[in-house]
Protein backbone atom coordinates (compact mmCIF):
# COMPACT_ATOMS: atom_id res chain seq x y z
CA UNK A 1 0.00 0.00 0.00
CA UNK A 2 1.49 3.32 -1.09
CA UNK A 3 0.58 6.57 0.64
CA UNK A 4 1.90 9.90 1.88
CA UNK A 5 2.32 11.09 5.47
CA UNK A 6 1.77 14.70 6.45
CA UNK A 7 2.95 15.92 9.87
CA UNK A 8 4.30 18.99 11.61
CA UNK A 9 7.69 17.46 12.53
CA UNK A 10 9.84 14.60 11.25
CA UNK A 11 12.83 13.42 13.30
CA UNK A 12 15.71 12.77 10.89
CA UNK A 13 19.30 11.62 11.28
CA UNK A 14 20.58 15.17 10.96
CA UNK A 15 17.96 17.31 12.64
CA UNK A 16 14.30 17.76 11.85
CA UNK A 17 12.03 18.63 8.97
CA UNK A 18 8.79 20.51 9.50
CA UNK A 19 5.40 20.70 7.75
CA UNK A 20 6.32 18.18 5.10
CA UNK A 21 4.99 15.26 3.08
CA UNK A 22 6.77 11.88 3.32
CA UNK A 23 6.13 9.19 0.72
CA UNK A 24 5.76 5.49 1.56
CA UNK A 25 6.18 3.14 -1.39
CA UNK A 26 6.51 -0.65 -1.48
CA UNK A 27 6.79 -0.75 2.33
CA UNK A 28 9.76 1.63 2.35
CA UNK A 29 10.41 5.33 2.82
CA UNK A 30 10.47 7.01 -0.59
CA UNK A 31 11.60 10.51 0.35
CA UNK A 32 9.87 13.82 0.90
CA UNK A 33 7.73 15.29 -1.86
CA UNK A 34 6.69 18.86 -2.65
CA UNK A 35 3.59 17.90 -4.59
CA UNK A 36 1.15 15.07 -3.88
CA UNK A 37 0.39 12.96 -6.97
CA UNK A 38 -3.27 12.58 -7.89
CA UNK A 39 -4.99 9.58 -6.40
CA UNK A 40 -2.42 8.91 -3.68
CA UNK A 41 -3.79 8.57 -0.14
CA UNK A 42 -2.66 11.21 2.35
CA UNK A 43 -2.49 10.36 6.04
CA UNK A 44 -2.66 13.78 7.66
CA UNK A 45 -1.59 13.69 11.30
CA UNK A 46 -1.74 17.43 11.83
CA UNK A 47 0.54 18.74 14.58
CA UNK A 48 2.02 15.32 15.36
CA UNK A 49 5.67 14.20 15.29
CA UNK A 50 6.83 11.34 13.07
CA UNK A 51 9.91 9.49 14.34
CA UNK A 52 11.75 6.31 13.31
CA UNK A 53 10.46 3.16 14.96
CA UNK A 54 12.50 2.26 18.05
CA UNK A 55 14.69 -0.86 18.09
CA UNK A 56 15.08 -2.59 21.47
CA UNK A 57 18.08 -4.90 21.20
CA UNK A 58 17.83 -6.11 24.80
CA UNK A 59 14.39 -7.00 26.13
CA UNK A 60 13.33 -10.06 28.14
CA UNK A 61 9.63 -9.42 28.47
CA UNK A 62 6.77 -7.08 29.28
CA UNK A 63 3.14 -7.10 30.46
CA UNK A 64 3.38 -10.45 32.34
CA UNK A 65 5.18 -12.30 29.55
CA UNK A 66 8.84 -13.32 29.27
CA UNK A 67 10.88 -14.91 26.49
CA UNK A 68 11.94 -17.60 28.99
CA UNK A 69 8.29 -18.68 29.28
CA UNK A 70 9.24 -20.71 26.23
CA UNK A 71 5.92 -20.20 24.45
CA UNK A 72 4.90 -18.67 21.16
CA UNK A 73 2.15 -16.85 23.07
CA UNK A 74 4.77 -14.98 25.11
CA UNK A 75 6.72 -13.92 22.03
CA UNK A 76 3.58 -12.73 20.23
CA UNK A 77 2.33 -10.80 23.24
CA UNK A 78 5.67 -9.08 23.75
CA UNK A 79 5.70 -8.13 20.05
CA UNK A 80 2.21 -6.68 20.33
CA UNK A 81 2.72 -4.80 23.59
CA UNK A 82 5.98 -3.09 22.66
CA UNK A 83 4.51 -1.89 19.37
CA UNK A 84 2.01 0.10 21.44
CA UNK A 85 4.91 2.02 23.00
CA UNK A 86 6.77 2.83 19.80
CA UNK A 87 9.04 -0.20 19.28
CA UNK A 88 9.06 -1.64 15.77
CA UNK A 89 12.04 -4.03 15.97
CA UNK A 90 13.45 -6.06 18.87
CA UNK A 91 15.77 -8.88 19.85
CA UNK A 92 13.95 -11.46 22.00
CA UNK A 93 16.42 -11.89 24.85
CA UNK A 94 17.05 -15.03 26.91
CA UNK A 95 18.50 -15.49 30.40
CA UNK A 96 21.01 -17.91 31.84
CA UNK A 97 18.96 -21.01 32.55
CA UNK A 98 18.95 -24.76 32.23
CA UNK A 99 19.83 -26.10 28.80
CA UNK A 100 16.30 -27.50 28.42
CA UNK A 101 14.62 -24.19 29.24
CA UNK A 102 16.97 -22.22 27.03
CA UNK A 103 16.39 -24.50 24.08
CA UNK A 104 12.64 -24.38 24.64
CA UNK A 105 12.78 -20.58 24.50
CA UNK A 106 14.90 -20.58 21.33
CA UNK A 107 12.49 -22.92 19.56
CA UNK A 108 9.45 -20.91 20.70
CA UNK A 109 10.92 -17.66 19.37
CA UNK A 110 11.76 -19.22 16.04
CA UNK A 111 8.32 -20.80 15.63
CA UNK A 112 6.54 -17.57 16.58
CA UNK A 113 8.61 -15.61 14.05
CA UNK A 114 7.92 -18.11 11.28
CA UNK A 115 4.18 -17.97 11.96
CA UNK A 116 4.26 -14.16 12.09
CA UNK A 117 4.30 -11.58 14.85
CA UNK A 118 1.44 -9.08 15.31
CA UNK A 119 3.50 -6.01 16.25
CA UNK A 120 7.23 -5.38 16.47
CA UNK A 121 9.41 -7.58 14.26
CA UNK A 122 12.11 -9.84 15.70
CA UNK A 123 15.51 -9.19 14.14
CA UNK A 124 17.00 -12.27 15.75
CA UNK A 125 17.66 -13.82 19.14
CA UNK A 126 19.97 -12.39 21.80
CA UNK A 127 21.46 -15.01 24.13
CA UNK A 128 22.34 -13.26 27.38
CA UNK A 129 24.49 -15.99 28.88
CA UNK A 130 25.25 -18.59 30.08
CA UNK A 131 29.01 -17.85 29.83
CA UNK A 132 29.26 -15.39 32.72
CA UNK A 133 31.23 -14.76 35.93
CA UNK A 134 29.60 -15.05 39.35
CA UNK A 135 31.00 -11.84 40.89
CA UNK A 136 28.80 -9.66 38.67
CA UNK A 137 25.98 -12.14 38.14
CA UNK A 138 23.15 -9.66 38.72
CA UNK A 139 19.87 -11.54 38.25
CA UNK A 140 21.53 -14.31 36.21
CA UNK A 141 21.57 -17.78 37.80
CA UNK A 142 25.21 -18.80 38.52
CA UNK A 143 24.23 -22.47 38.80
CA UNK A 144 24.31 -22.63 35.01
CA UNK A 145 27.45 -20.56 34.36
CA UNK A 146 30.05 -22.33 32.27
CA UNK A 147 32.91 -21.71 29.86
CA UNK A 148 32.03 -20.88 26.25
CA UNK A 149 31.39 -23.90 24.05
CA UNK A 150 31.34 -23.58 20.27
CA UNK A 151 29.72 -27.00 19.95
CA UNK A 152 26.92 -25.95 22.29
CA UNK A 153 26.43 -22.62 20.53
CA UNK A 154 26.34 -24.27 17.11
CA UNK A 155 23.60 -26.59 18.40
CA UNK A 156 21.58 -23.62 19.61
CA UNK A 157 22.11 -21.84 16.32
CA UNK A 158 20.83 -24.93 14.53
CA UNK A 159 17.69 -24.93 16.70
CA UNK A 160 17.27 -21.23 15.92
CA UNK A 161 17.71 -21.89 12.20
CA UNK A 162 20.54 -19.37 12.14
CA UNK A 163 18.56 -16.60 13.83
CA UNK A 164 20.83 -16.00 16.85
CA UNK A 165 22.41 -12.63 16.08
CA UNK A 166 23.94 -11.66 19.41
CA UNK A 167 25.48 -13.40 22.42
CA UNK A 168 26.85 -11.98 25.67
CA UNK A 169 29.69 -13.53 27.64
CA UNK A 170 32.41 -12.79 30.18
CA UNK A 171 35.73 -12.54 28.29
CA UNK A 172 37.79 -13.88 31.20
CA UNK A 173 36.16 -17.33 30.86
CA UNK A 174 38.43 -20.02 29.46
CA UNK A 175 38.21 -20.24 25.67
CA UNK A 176 36.37 -16.93 25.36
CA UNK A 177 38.77 -15.34 22.89
CA UNK A 178 38.53 -18.18 20.36
CA UNK A 179 34.76 -18.33 20.87
CA UNK A 180 34.43 -14.59 20.19
CA UNK A 181 36.53 -14.81 17.06
CA UNK A 182 34.56 -17.74 15.67
CA UNK A 183 31.04 -16.40 16.32
CA UNK A 184 32.07 -12.96 15.03
CA UNK A 185 33.26 -14.52 11.79
CA UNK A 186 29.85 -16.19 11.49
CA UNK A 187 28.11 -12.81 11.71
CA UNK A 188 27.03 -12.91 15.36
CA UNK A 189 27.57 -9.83 17.56
CA UNK A 190 29.77 -10.89 20.49
CA UNK A 191 29.01 -8.78 23.55
CA UNK A 192 30.72 -8.36 26.92
CA UNK A 193 28.57 -8.73 30.05
CA UNK A 194 28.33 -9.98 33.66
CA UNK A 195 32.09 -9.92 33.93
CA UNK A 196 34.93 -9.00 36.27
CA UNK A 197 37.43 -8.73 33.40
CA UNK A 198 40.36 -6.35 33.43
CA UNK A 199 40.74 -3.57 30.90
CA UNK A 200 43.46 -5.58 29.13
CA UNK A 201 41.23 -8.64 28.93
CA UNK A 202 38.51 -6.48 27.32
CA UNK A 203 41.03 -5.09 24.82
CA UNK A 204 41.92 -8.66 23.83
CA UNK A 205 38.23 -9.54 23.48
CA UNK A 206 37.61 -6.52 21.26
CA UNK A 207 40.63 -7.40 19.12
CA UNK A 208 39.11 -10.90 18.78
CA UNK A 209 35.87 -9.36 17.49
CA UNK A 210 33.67 -8.31 20.43
CA UNK A 211 31.93 -5.04 19.53
CA UNK A 212 29.33 -4.48 22.23
CA UNK A 213 29.16 -3.90 25.99
CA UNK A 214 25.91 -4.91 27.69
CA UNK A 215 24.04 -2.56 30.07
CA UNK A 216 26.95 -0.19 30.77
CA UNK A 217 28.06 0.06 34.43
CA UNK A 218 25.78 -2.82 35.44
CA UNK A 219 27.05 -6.39 35.70
CA UNK A 220 30.67 -5.38 35.14
CA UNK A 221 33.84 -4.26 36.93
CA UNK A 222 33.71 -0.51 37.46
CA UNK A 223 35.95 2.34 36.41
CA UNK A 224 39.00 2.91 38.62
CA UNK A 225 41.84 5.35 37.99
CA UNK A 226 44.45 2.59 38.17
CA UNK A 227 42.37 -0.16 36.53
CA UNK A 228 39.81 1.07 33.99
CA UNK A 229 38.01 -2.27 34.11
CA UNK A 230 35.13 -3.22 31.83
CA UNK A 231 33.39 0.13 32.26
CA UNK A 232 36.57 1.95 31.28
CA UNK A 233 36.97 -0.28 28.23
CA UNK A 234 33.38 0.34 27.17
CA UNK A 235 33.83 4.10 27.43
CA UNK A 236 37.20 4.39 25.70
CA UNK A 237 37.56 1.64 23.08
CA UNK A 238 36.70 3.01 19.64
CA UNK A 239 34.36 1.14 17.31
CA UNK A 240 32.52 -0.51 20.19
CA UNK A 241 28.92 0.04 21.20
CA UNK A 242 27.70 0.37 24.76
CA UNK A 243 24.13 -0.33 25.84
CA UNK A 244 22.66 1.85 28.57
CA UNK A 245 19.46 1.70 30.63
CA UNK A 246 18.25 5.28 31.14
CA UNK A 247 15.63 4.75 33.83
CA UNK A 248 17.50 6.80 36.45
CA UNK A 249 18.02 3.73 38.68
CA UNK A 250 20.55 1.63 36.78
CA UNK A 251 22.75 4.62 35.94
CA UNK A 252 22.80 8.06 37.55
CA UNK A 253 21.68 10.80 35.13
CA UNK A 254 25.04 12.60 35.32
CA UNK A 255 26.92 9.38 34.59
CA UNK A 256 24.59 8.62 31.68
CA UNK A 257 25.30 12.12 30.33
CA UNK A 258 29.03 11.48 30.67
CA UNK A 259 28.65 8.22 28.76
CA UNK A 260 26.93 10.09 25.95
CA UNK A 261 29.72 12.67 25.82
CA UNK A 262 32.28 9.87 25.46
CA UNK A 263 30.44 7.41 23.22
CA UNK A 264 28.23 9.69 21.11
CA UNK A 265 26.17 7.72 18.60
CA UNK A 266 27.85 4.47 19.71
CA UNK A 267 25.77 4.64 22.88
CA UNK A 268 22.60 2.63 22.37
CA UNK A 269 19.48 2.84 24.48
CA UNK A 270 17.94 -0.41 25.67
CA UNK A 271 15.33 -1.35 28.25
CA UNK A 272 16.41 -4.76 29.64
CA UNK A 273 12.69 -4.86 30.43
CA UNK A 274 11.22 -7.90 32.18
CA UNK A 275 7.68 -9.19 32.65
CA UNK A 276 6.77 -6.55 35.24
CA UNK A 277 6.97 -3.81 32.59
CA UNK A 278 3.62 -2.00 32.19
CA UNK A 279 2.37 -3.83 35.29
CA UNK A 280 1.55 -2.63 38.84
CA UNK A 281 3.95 -3.06 41.76
CA UNK A 282 3.99 -6.58 43.13
CA UNK A 283 5.69 -9.98 43.01
CA UNK A 284 7.00 -11.41 39.74
CA UNK A 285 9.70 -13.77 38.45
CA UNK A 286 12.75 -13.20 36.28
CA UNK A 287 13.87 -16.62 35.13
CA UNK A 288 13.93 -18.79 38.25
CA UNK A 289 14.30 -15.87 40.66
CA UNK A 290 11.39 -14.27 42.54
CA UNK A 291 11.35 -10.52 42.04
CA UNK A 292 9.58 -7.72 43.86
CA UNK A 293 8.72 -4.53 42.01
CA UNK A 294 8.25 -1.47 44.19
CA UNK A 295 7.79 2.04 42.80
CA UNK A 296 8.51 0.62 39.34
CA UNK A 297 11.91 -0.83 40.32
CA UNK A 298 12.34 -4.62 40.14
CA UNK A 299 14.78 -6.32 42.53
CA UNK A 300 15.64 -9.87 43.56
CA UNK A 301 15.31 -10.98 47.19
CA UNK A 302 19.01 -10.13 47.68
CA UNK A 303 18.45 -6.57 46.48
CA UNK A 304 20.00 -6.87 43.01
CA UNK A 305 18.33 -4.97 40.21
CA UNK A 306 16.40 -7.48 38.11
CA UNK A 307 16.16 -6.01 34.66
CA UNK A 308 13.97 -2.96 34.34
CA UNK A 309 10.39 -1.88 33.69
CA UNK A 310 11.49 0.94 31.40
CA UNK A 311 9.70 1.94 28.21
CA UNK A 312 12.33 2.68 25.56
CA UNK A 313 10.64 5.95 24.63
CA UNK A 314 10.94 7.06 28.27
CA UNK A 315 14.65 6.27 28.14
CA UNK A 316 14.95 8.50 25.08
CA UNK A 317 13.16 11.36 26.79
CA UNK A 318 15.16 10.92 29.99
CA UNK A 319 18.52 11.11 28.24
CA UNK A 320 17.37 14.06 26.14
CA UNK A 321 16.45 15.89 29.34
CA UNK A 322 19.63 14.87 31.20
CA UNK A 323 21.98 15.92 28.39
CA UNK A 324 20.02 18.95 27.17
CA UNK A 325 20.27 17.56 23.63
CA UNK A 326 17.38 17.80 21.20
CA UNK A 327 14.94 14.94 20.85
CA UNK A 328 15.99 14.01 17.32
CA UNK A 329 19.63 13.51 18.29
CA UNK A 330 18.84 11.28 21.26
CA UNK A 331 15.94 9.45 19.59
CA UNK A 332 18.35 7.89 17.12
CA UNK A 333 20.27 6.26 19.99
CA UNK A 334 17.17 4.09 20.34
CA UNK A 335 16.67 3.44 16.63
CA UNK A 336 19.70 3.96 14.40
CA UNK A 337 22.50 3.11 16.87
CA UNK A 338 20.98 -0.31 17.68
CA UNK A 339 20.60 -0.98 13.95
CA UNK A 340 24.22 0.01 13.34
CA UNK A 341 25.45 -2.26 16.13
CA UNK A 342 23.95 -5.20 14.21
CA UNK A 343 24.96 -3.94 10.74
CA UNK A 344 21.30 -3.42 9.88
CA UNK A 345 21.42 0.35 9.41
CA UNK A 346 21.13 0.17 5.63
CA UNK A 347 17.62 -1.20 6.10
CA UNK A 348 16.51 0.14 9.49
CA UNK A 349 16.85 2.85 12.10
CA UNK A 350 16.02 6.16 10.45
CA UNK A 351 13.66 7.92 8.07
CA UNK A 352 15.65 7.64 4.86
CA UNK A 353 14.75 6.67 1.32
CA UNK A 354 15.09 2.96 0.72
CA UNK A 355 14.82 1.92 4.36
CA UNK A 356 11.85 -0.03 5.66
CA UNK A 357 9.04 2.31 6.65
CA UNK A 358 9.11 1.70 10.40
CA UNK A 359 7.79 4.80 12.12
CA UNK A 360 5.96 6.13 15.15
CA UNK A 361 3.47 8.99 15.20
CA UNK A 362 3.62 10.97 18.44
CA UNK A 363 1.25 13.56 19.80
CA UNK A 364 2.73 16.93 20.86
CA UNK A 365 2.69 15.53 24.42
CA UNK A 366 4.77 12.50 23.27
CA UNK A 367 1.98 9.95 23.39
CA UNK A 368 2.16 7.15 20.81
CA UNK A 369 -0.74 7.49 18.37
CA UNK A 370 0.39 5.22 15.52
CA UNK A 371 3.06 2.56 15.11
CA UNK A 372 3.87 1.24 11.63
CA UNK A 373 6.13 -1.62 10.57
CA UNK A 374 7.15 -1.88 6.92
CA UNK A 375 4.63 0.86 6.22
CA UNK A 376 1.73 -1.17 7.68
CA UNK A 377 0.00 0.23 10.75
CA UNK A 378 0.24 -2.37 13.55
CA UNK A 379 -1.06 -0.14 16.34
CA UNK A 380 -3.43 2.80 16.37
CA UNK A 381 -4.61 4.45 19.56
Amino acid sequence: MDYIIKASRFLLENGERTDSYLAIKDHKFAGFVDEVPNGVEIKDWGDSIVAPGLFDTHIHGIARFDIMDGTQEAVRNISEEIAKIGVTRFLPTTLTSSRADLEKAIIAVRQAVVEGLPGAVSEGIFLEGPYFTEKHKGAQNPSYFTDPSLKEFEHWQELAEGSIVKIALAPEREGAEQFIQTVTNSGVLASIAHTDASYTCCVDAVEAGARNFVHLFNGMSGLHHREPGVAGAALTLADTYAEIICDGFHVHPEVASMAYQLKGNKLQLITDCMRAGLMPDGKYHLGEFPVVMQDGVARTETGSLAGSTLRLMDGVQNLSQWTGKNLSEIWHLGSLSPAKSLNKDKQLGSIQSGKYADYVVLSPSMEVIITAVNGEIVYEK
